[in-house]
């Protein structure tokens, strides 16, 4: 299975569409045993460019505490990962419908996965 290079993952993690030699990666990706974390990974990807532009805007522009800056990035991080992991099902689901697979594929696999491991 062919895997991205970093420029082109990093694009993925960003809504980018892969070429269509990744697409078993892909599936794996969007299907594998530690699916959740990986997908958890990109969302934190993500956010991190905003959260260092939101660190430097609050340090340099406020007279904010840095301790209060970072608890409140960290508030603004967990914040996202609940709302974009409660909803990870549909997000991947629309991600393989973005690579060519049909819609339902992640979630079927998912849970044939779960019936074989118990």
């Amino acid at each position: 299975m062919e895997r991205p290079n970093p420029v082109q993952w990093t694009r993925y993690a960003f809504g980018g569409r892969l070429p269509d030699r990744y697409r078993d990666w892909v599936l794996y990706d969007t299907t594998s045993r530690h699916w959740l974390l990986r997908f958890a990974l990109r969302v934190v990807v993500e956010t991190l460019p905003w959260l260092v532009l939101g660190f430097l805007v609050l340090v340099l522009v406020t007279p904010v505490p840095v301790g209060l800056v970072l608890a409140a990035l960290a508030l603004a991080l967990v914040t996202s990962l609940f709302f974009t992991v409660t909803s990870a099902d549909e997000l991947t689901e629309a991600r393989l419908v973005k690579h060519g697979f049909r819609a339902g594929t992640g979630k079927r696999l998912r849970k044939e996965q779960r019936q074989q491991h118990g």
